[in-house]
């Protein structure tokens, strides 16, 4: 990884600040940018992710009663 010019951007789209997101189209410049331009280490830190969302996911639907949510269930699909 480097400390890019790219670097600030990653980290405030990541600090969950309540600034305005990027876009998908600035995220698919910056993170090859990222990774030193290789793709398939963009493409698995992508993956990676994924994954642990998605287990963070499972663990919150499990937790989670539905009278706190009134009702609502997360999902695992878009």
């Amino acid at each position: 990884m480097t400390t890019s010019s790219n670097t600030p951007a990653i980290e405030q789209a990541t600090t969950g600040s309540a600034e305005p997101e990027l876009s998908a189209s600035e995220l698919a410049s910056i993170v090859p940018a990222y990774h030193d331009g290789d793709p398939m280490a963009a493409i698995k830190a992508l993956l990676e992710d994924t994954q642990h969302l998605r287990y963070q996911l499972a663990l919150t639907q499990a937790a989670m009663s539905k009278g706190l949510t009134r009702g609502w269930v997360p999902s695992f699909e878009r």
